[in-house]
């Protein structure tokens, strides 16, 4: 069996990196993805697909990527669910990352 997503996107806000207790570090990002064709009123749709990142993929992403950024990622997908304040319980989906690949910077350096 085989539990295996490739994206490439825009990153849809700055990567911020988060340490955890056990010295792990985790990053939660939203990938925008636009879809390959035209809805009924002739407008390109976008996915917004949220990726988990953990320790060193993470710190890099970080260091060299800022919103706007195309990044191509490979990873599983993997299933989660919550129960809210009411007892109802809902479920989601994320892409937890193996491999990030920076495509291009948005960022335009200036010599001054």
């Amino acid at each position: 069996m085989l539990n295996q997503v490739v994206l490439v996107g825009r990153l849809s806000e700055d990567p911020v990196v988060n340490k955890l207790e056990n010295d792990k570090q985790v990053m939660t990002v939203n990938l925008a993805v636009p879809r390959s064709f035209k809805n009924s009123e002739g407008i390109y749709e976008t996915d917004f697909i949220r990726c988990v990142l953990w320790n060193g993929i993470a710190e890099n992403t970080a260091e060299y990527c800022h919103k706007g950024d195309i990044v191509g990622i490979k990873g599983r997908l993997q299933m989660n669910s919550y129960v809210d304040k009411e007892d109802k319980k809902h479920n989601y989906s994320e892409v937890i990352a193996e491999k990030v690949s920076f495509l291009s910077s948005n960022n335009k350096k200036t010599d001054e």
